[in-house]
């Protein structure tokens, strides 16, 4: 399997032939706001940076780290630190890691199995971050006869080994996920309580006796994107989620939260490249 040089190839790959595909990345691409895919994402950090926001949760990143986000899951690198911003990202297809599950084991558990506190930061001691990269080099060498039982075999003593670290590793998920700015994390918190109803920089300003422009500047500064954006992506993130699990079209409009139909139709088809209703159509079959 070849190592590609975009993250954008990987997912357009990963969905193309529904299996996966690694990148292999060392600068940044074209800066993304929150976003959202149907692939889940493994990301390895090689060289470490200071920050990535997964849907509520700000994690700092330092090096042989792992983040585990699946495909409802809004995210995004803030403040990287180096120029050099080198990782591994796998786009993986959902139904693929079902499709190479057994009945005694479920390597699709780290996507969906979520237990209360989960973190999807997973620090890999040395050992375990000589494996990963051994498998991953195991997949992207190989060629010829059997090519394709490697890539899956070496794939899947991949999974076993992220799966078996997510079941062993024991973090306190109110340090992991804590900003800079405690402020922050209590606008976080309320906006995520509160996502199904309107939500305004005004009436958070209110709510925690902060000028519009504070309260702006401060979310900025330790997200790394606005405060209407993010409530944004984390709607679609929960719109998305809903219809995959097969709330008609008006019950993901209402229960994520947005104003009117209009705009969710909009703001749904700009961020996902599908209307809600294909995309739950798409979900059925």
């Amino acid at each position: 399997m070849n190592e590609l040089l975009s993250c954008r190839q990987a997912m357009e790959n990963c969905m193309a032939t529904q299996t996966f595909a690694i990148a292999h990345l060392y600068k940044e691409e074209k800066t993304m706001d929150m976003h959202i895919h149907d692939c889940h994402e493994i990301y390895y950090s090689i060289s470490g940076g200071k920050q990535f926001l997964i849907d509520n949760k700000i994690y700092t990143i330092e090096p042989g780290d792992i983040f585990i986000i699946n495909q409802y899951e809004s995210h995004k690198i803030t403040q990287v630190d180096k120029m050099v911003h080198e990782r591994i990202v796998l786009s993986i297809h959902p139904e693929y890691t079902r499709r190479l599950s057994t009945a005694q084991t479920d390597l699709d558990a780290c996507f969906s199995d979520r237990a209360e506190g989960f973190s999807h930061r997973i620090p890999l001691n040395k050992e375990q971050q000589n494996r990963f990269l051994y498998y991953i080099s195991k997949i992207t060498d190989a060629g010829g006869y059997g090519q394709d039982l490697v890539e899956q075999t070496a794939f899947t003593e991949l999974l076993l080994l992220i799966n078996g670290a997510v079941r062993t590793i024991h973090l306190p998920e109110a340090a992991e996920s804590r900003t800079y700015n405690h402020q922050v994390d209590d606008i976080l918190a309320y906006i995520n309580l509160n996502i199904a109803f309107p939500i305004t920089i005004e009436q958070l300003s209110g709510e925690f006796f902060l000028s519009e422009s504070y309260i702006c500047r401060i979310f900025k500064s330790a997200t790394g994107t606005t405060i209407n954006k993010y409530i944004s992506a984390r709607r679609i993130s929960i719109a998305k989620s809903l219809l995959r699990d097969g709330a008609s079209v008006t019950e993901a409009y209402e229960k994520s939260g947005f104003s009117d139909y209009s705009n969710f139709f909009k703001t749904f088809t700009k961020a996902v490249g599908i209307s809600p209703k294909k995309y739950a159509q798409c979900s059925v079959s």
